[in-house]
């Protein structure tokens, strides 16, 4: 995949933006070091439950500006955020399945970058991913044209690179009522 993203730099405030929103560009293991410092920091499941909550909000965010500013609409939306988050060095995301009418989905990661920065840990390494395809979803069924909202999602990483596999997968379900 070649990234073909434009990358525009504002000479007087040296902002980067893509696709009209503002961009970090940091090395891989700058991100990836200070992810795991705050991991240690708060413990895992902790760190977790906050990264879903503002990776949801993020995605949902994103998924707006984006529809806007490309004139996408449902799940092209979805499919132009697994393009743009592959163009931008996490890894290679592919929807393997979708049903958004029952908040369905299965995305396959490869290459991820938490397990490429991270070659001496072991196991589910790339739960940050997993609220930003709800906040994805949940976009694209709270925008449907007709109206008719899907239920809500919930997002996991069921099996991950770091574990031995071939490649990640995150499932978004309904969420439990």
């Amino acid at each position: 995949m070649q990234p073909q993203l434009p990358i525009n730099v504002d000479p007087d405030t040296g902002v980067w933006t893509t696709d009209a929103l503002a961009m970090l560009y940091v090395p891989r293991h700058f991100f990836t070091n200070n992810h795991v410092a705050v991991e240690e920091a708060l413990g895992r499941e902790a760190y977790a439950d906050i990264l879903y909550r503002a990776g949801y909000k993020s995605a949902y965010h994103w998924c707006d500006k984006e529809a806007k500013q490309h004139g996408l609409s449902g799940m092209a939306v979805f499919e132009h955020y697994l393009k743009r988050l592959s163009q931008r060095g996490w890894g290679l995301f592919h929807i393997a399945e979708a049903d958004p009418a029952r908040a369905y989905a299965r995305i396959e990661l490869r290459h991820s970058s938490f397990v490429l920065a991270q070659p001496e840990k072991e196991g589910k390494l790339c739960y940050m991913f997993a609220g930003w395809f709800a906040g994805a979803m949940d976009w694209v069924n709270d925008t449907h044209p007709n109206g008719s909202k899907g239920p809500r999602s919930q997002s996991e990483e069921t099996q991950c690179a770091g574990e031995g596999h071939d490649y990640c997968v995150f499932e978004v379900s309904p969420l439990a009522q």
